[in-house]
């Protein structure tokens, strides 16, 4: 399957016209929408993100996942092999835990990361998503590899990296449509019943919302394995004044 991630919106033809590519060019294959509005502009927190969610899929996986506010410039375009899956975007951090994580994981393959060499014969300066990935996702969920061909140049691994980045982000990364506010914080690195401080309020740890009463906040493992900040029957959001990039404080009990 092909994966979507992206900030493209769910508003406009953007994604639609990169549907459209990956129909034409990988007829029958499967697309899958996993996000549409990742942190806009900004692939710090949207690597945190896409590292929380792309272990859910199956090996094979093709994953078009582009946060490019660098389109059209210096950056580089690529393929990144890694822990079984393909992600298909820009050189610009947004694969660094992806690889932080599959270097860690017992077992399995290195990365590996090829430049994408291939220019379509229209490329705009300001949609790679639709003119060269969206071809390129399309060409490796049909089979073909980056070693195969002359459209694809290895480079070594180091040169994608942001080793400056923290292991775990103590910051919003992304508010749902309910107002919960997921963080950069996997779940396994807090401890048990540990306090959380965001915004100047104190939350306290709870499984899940039937566990308190309405409106009030708290903060638990997501599905996803992440610290999220919710409020029982209300807008995290609204009630502790949070935003993408809101700083998380956690203190052990």
């Amino acid at each position: 399957m092909i994966v979507l991630f992206t900030d493209f919106g769910v508003r406009g033809p953007y994604v639609g016209q990169v549907k459209a590519v990956l129909s034409r060019d990988a007829p029958g294959v499967p697309v899958v929408d996993l996000l549409a509005d990742a942190p806009a502009h900004d692939p710090k927190p949207a690597a945190y993100l896409l590292a929380a969610l792309a272990g859910e899929f199956p090996a094979g996986s093709v994953f078009f996942a582009v946060v490019d506010p660098g389109v059209g410039g210096a950056r580089l375009p690529g393929v990144l092999a890694a822990g079984g899956r393909w992600y298909v975007g820009p050189e610009n951090g947004l694969f660094e835990l992806i690889l932080r994580r599959a270097d860690a994981a017992p077992g399995g393959d290195r990365p590996r990361w090829w430049e994408i060499i291939w220019r379509p014969n229209r490329l705009s300066a300001t949609f790679h998503g639709r003119d060269l990935f969206a071809p390129v996702a399309a060409r490796i969920a049909r089979g073909e590899r980056p070693a195969d061909g002359p459209d694809f140049r290895e480079a070594p691994v180091t040169r994608i990296r942001h080793l400056e980045w923290p292991d775990d982000l103590a910051e919003v990364i992304y508010i749902d449509d309910f107002g919960n506010a997921m963080t950069g914080l996997r779940a396994d690195t807090v401890a048990d019943n540990s306090e959380i401080s965001v915004s100047g309020r104190v939350i306290r740890q709870a499984e899940k919302y039937t566990d308190l009463p309405t409106d009030k906040a708290f903060w638990y493992e997501n599905s996803n394995g992440l610290v999220e900040i919710a409020v029982n029957r209300g807008r995290a959001d609204a009630a502790l004044e949070l935003r993408p990039g809101s700083q998380v404080f956690v203190k052990k009990v």
